[in-house]
């Protein structure tokens, strides 16, 4: 989809100018990007073979007994190995449960990211049989009666002897305006049709009911940390995406005192900084602050260089983590390997959004990055000319 006259890809969290200018370098052969088109070619590639998923696959129904309700387990609960069965589970923070993987939410995360890697490469070269395979499993997943996921998560992150499902789960979607965003860069592919697009924007338009009408949805949206602001940068964007301006403005109204609860004076994101996995909650949780400020910004809400008591602002929590993560060793709890990949979408968009070049130009500090000229963000965040 493009967005009216501008011929711009009607994107929320992207930047569409950008996307158009990264574009038309690639179809000119610009050697800067060549190494992230020749990589986005090969993911490509691959996610052709995988899939389609759909939530009638799991082997385990849901409590209602209807496949098509989605079904995840709590991530951090395990067995509890003082009593017989087992139950109630018993949590260990950052400890993630591989059991967890049995039910949906291992075939959510797979789709969308195929659906991600398949539309951008549509996109960045018009090759049909990208934009088919990307349309195949979005029909799959969202649309044939006969495999689609019914629009609610009434049954996400359950917890074996203790609840069928939690408003926490509802991170489980976290993603899902990111993939708004990849729809839209399907644009005039044949393989993805008005109708489909009308019978997406349906679903999408049920979901957003449920989560801003149900007791789980309404439970997350006063979540105080990383799940208040991934359950808002779902709402905007379905909101945005489904025409529910009235929505939109409601969270983007509210943005400011999701962003000051949650950053203090000199930076820290204390909530986050509280769990055993210290630096991956902190940027997962200011990434999601990113893509809030990105979709705000459609709703007359510059969320970007907002500051509140303090200097409390994503810049300052930004620089505080740059300074304590990347130009110094992390020194709180982290017992899982923190992938220095996830820095590239934060820096890039923080260099490109607060037309800053330190930023991007932390990246050359990064452990362990492979080939970072093959990185993705540099066609989804490519920085325009001043």
């Amino acid at each position: 989809m493009t967005d009216g006259a501008s011929g711009l890809p009607r994107v929320f969290q992207l930047d569409g100018a950008s996307l158009q200018a990264a574009r038309g370098l690639v179809y000119d052969g610009d050697p800067d990007l060549a190494a992230a088109d020749q990589r986005l070619l090969q993911d490509a590639g691959a996610a052709r073979a995988v899939g389609p998923f759909s939530v009638v696959s799991k082997t385990c129904l849901p409590p209602s007994g209807d496949a098509h309700d989605y079904l995840s387990q709590g991530p951090y609960w395990w067995p509890d190995p003082d009593t017989e069965d087992g139950l109630p589970w018993v949590r260990r923070d950052g400890e993630a449960n591989p059991d967890r993987e049995v039910h949906d939410r291992h075939a959510l995360a797979a789709m969308m990211s195929a659906v991600n890697t398949l539309s951008a490469a549509y996109y960045f070269t018009d090759h049909e049989d990208f934009a088919e395979c990307a349309g195949l499993l979005l029909r799959t997943w969202f649309l044939d009666p006969q495999t689609r996921m019914n629009p609610h998560l009434q049954y996400a992150q359950g917890i074996p002897g203790r609840c069928d499902g939690r408003g926490i789960g509802i991170i489980d979607t976290a993603q899902i305006g990111f993939l708004v965003d990849s729809v839209s860069l399907l644009g005039e592919s044949t393989a993805w049709t008005d109708s489909d697009q009308r019978l997406l924007t349906d679903w999408m338009s049920q979901f957003l009911e449920w989560l801003t009408g149900s007791a789980y949805g309404l439970e997350e949206k006063g979540q105080p940390n990383n799940h208040g602001t991934w359950y808002d940068v779902q709402v905007l964007s379905l909101a945005l995406s489904t025409g529910r301006r009235d929505v939109a403005q409601d969270v983007a109204d509210r943005a400011t005192r999701r962003l000051e609860s949650q950053i203090e004076p000199d930076g820290t994101q204390p909530l986050e900084l509280a769990r055993t996995r210290s630096l991956g909650y902190s940027v997962m949780n200011l990434t999601g602050l990113f893509d809030l400020a990105d979709l705000c910004a459609h709703c007359g809400v510059d969320l970007w260089r907002h500051e509140g008591d303090g200097a409390r602002s994503l810049r300052g929590a930004l620089q505080w983590l740059v300074e304590n993560a990347i130009d110094s060793a992390w020194t709180r709890p982290q017992i899982d390997p923190f992938d220095p990949a996830w820095w590239l979408p934060v820096l890039r968009r923080a260099s490109q959004r607060f037309q800053d070049p330190v930023f991007a130009g932390r990246i050359s500090r990064l452990p362990g990055l492979e080939d970072e000229a093959a990185e993705r963000t540099h066609l989804l965040y490519h920085e325009l000319a001043p």
